[in-house]
């Protein structure tokens, strides 16, 4: 009878295992934020700011304030790196001026 009792929680265990995985990836990406300004030339993460690509690993260019790469939340700026609204402003005033 007791073995019958252990083997018995031992699946439950694994199961309930199994159905917190979601939950911890879901923790997992809530504990990271963009960082801009840090990845190097073919290392970013998604899309940059100016639109001139839309995927990963296509920048061209290493430490450009429109690429970004996911970091622990809280260290991009002990990275140097910019938040998106100082991104968006180094990149307005990069642009030539229209006269």
């Amino acid at each position: 009878m007791k073995t019958s009792a252990i083997v018995s929680s031992a699946l439950a265990s694994v199961l309930a295992l199994g159905l917190l995985t979601p939950a911890t990836a879901a923790e997992a990406k809530a504990a990271k934020e963009k960082c801009y300004g840090i990845s190097k030339a073919g290392q970013n993460d998604c899309a940059n700011l100016s639109g001139s690509h839309s995927c990963a690993g296509q920048a061209t260019a290493a430490m450009t304030p429109d690429e970004w790469q996911y970091v622990a939340k809280g260290s991009c700026k002990s990275q140097q790196g910019l938040s998106a609204a100082e991104a968006k402003a180094a990149l307005a005033a990069a642009k030539p001026k229209k006269s």
